[in-house]
């Protein structure tokens, strides 16, 4: 997956219905030494805490904290996740995290949202990986995204 662009770009294929990238953006971070095994290589799991770090930032840029969607009884569980490792983030490596808000435009109550991902370091892809969200109520019972999420 290229880099996202701009940070709050869409690109609406409501008509076709094709697979539209609905929002993006990227953060940056360090890898810190306590998330490196022994060999200064940051271990596969501290991705999955990297990810969820750029989707928080999307969802704030799209207007809404999820603190306020908590507080609300909306919850958003991690249903699906595959990563693709292409080669090592190391200690003190400066990531970019990629991340873009991706699925179909149907107009339809929905209860799940994709994202896709991409870990660089420069211009060297390090990982790739998507993720399937399912928005549940504090029950834990599938419930429609906020509408205001999906615009």
């Amino acid at each position: 997956m290229p880099a996202p662009g701009t940070p709050g770009t869409s690109d609406s294929h409501a008509a076709t219905g094709a697979t539209a990238v609905l929002r993006e953006t990227q953060i940056q971070l360090r890898v810190r030494y306590a998330e490196c095994d022994p060999q200064n290589v940051a271990h596969h799991a501290n991705y999955a805490v990297w990810l969820e770090a750029a989707r928080t930032e999307l969802l704030r840029e799209q207007g809404c904290a999820y603190r306020d969607l908590e507080a609300q009884g909306i919850f958003f569980v991690v249903a699906r996740m595959s990563m693709r490792f292409h080669t090592p983030a190391r200690y003190d490596d400066e990531l970019t995290i990629a991340v873009r808000l991706a699925g179909k435009i149907t107009g339809q109550a929905t209860v799940k949202v994709e994202h896709e991902y991409s870990v660089h370091r420069g211009d060297v892809v390090l990982a790739t990986a998507q993720t399937t969200l399912v928005c549940v109520d504090a029950a834990g019972s599938p419930r429609p995204v906020p509408e205001m999420l999906m615009r």
